[in-house]
């Protein structure tokens, strides 16, 4: 899955494709011939620390560069939204996948999603993202906590399980030693849910503490090192920016004995 943003702030690229439809459409040509299966459109940040976004601000980023991209003919696509009035916009335009960081808990959601049956991403948030980092973060067992309500979560969805995906919700919530154990625990959160794992830390903060490297755009080696984690341990895809780099990771990965994740 190749990330694209529509904001002017996320933590990574926040700005390169805000507002720039050719960049938009040349970077996901690029992608989408690198090997990306799918590319993830969010037109709202949900880094630590984010400002709210109102509910017009992201339809109208989001509006047009989903008409550039299907004018363009490229996807499948996936949005990246909370929302269920985007989620709606985006399903019928023919968006194929909604990646939901809220795990449709947002009023409305599971109605749309029941309604338009596409494939869904249910993530793990603690609070919202300008409280998921502040104050103490305990957890007794974060495999199981976080597996526990994800799997609440599926079943209230109530789509069928091979057409929804979980997301550990790495750097959402957690500390660093919650994100590695959440990496090394993925085939016991599938177990847990029933579904298969999506997973994302490409350029996170967690590599940054871990590896001394402040810049995000500085953090491909660590973000190939918690993706190969990922998929040995079973995930199912991978959310990433540099997807000719995880392509080739996960090529010889494979080719030395590991299976390989979308």
């Amino acid at each position: 899955m190749g990330i694209l943003n529509l904001t002017p702030d996320s933590f990574s690229d926040g700005g390169d494709l805000f507002g720039e439809p050719e960049l938009l459409i040349g970077r996901a040509r690029s992608m989408l011939d690198q090997g990306a299966s799918i590319l993830d459109l969010g037109a709202v940040s949900t880094r630590p620390g984010a400002d709210p976004v109102s509910l017009q601000e992201e339809m109208d980023r989001l509006s047009p560069a989903l008409e550039a991209l299907q004018r363009a003919g490229l996807g499948p696509l996936s949005v990246d939204t909370f929302r269920p009035e985007v989620a709606e916009l985006a399903l019928e335009r023919g968006v194929e996948m909604i990646n939901d960081v809220k795990a449709a808990a947002e009023p409305g959601m599971i109605e749309v999603l029941q309604r338009y049956q596409p494939k869904v991403c249910l993530m793990h948030m603690r609070g919202s993202p300008q409280t998921m980092q502040a104050g103490q973060i305990h957890y007794g067992d974060v495999v199981e906590e976080v597996g526990s309500w994800l799997k609440s979560r599926v079943e209230a969805l109530g789509l069928p399980r091979d057409q929804v995906f979980i997301d550990p919700g790495i750097g959402f919530g957690k500390w660093d030693e919650h994100n590695l154990e959440l990496t090394r625990s993925v085939g016991r959160l599938a177990q847990i849910t029933g579904c298969p794992v999506l997973y994302g830390a490409s350029r996170k903060s967690v590599i940054g503490r871990i590896a001394g490297v402040e810049a995000p755009k500085d953090r491909l080696p660590g973000s190939l090192a918690l993706a190969g984690a990922a998929a040995a341990a079973g995930a199912a895809m991978l959310r990433v920016h540099d997807v000719a780099e995880t392509i080739q990771y996960l090529r010889l990965w494979g080719a030395l004995g590991g299976a390989a994740a979308e």
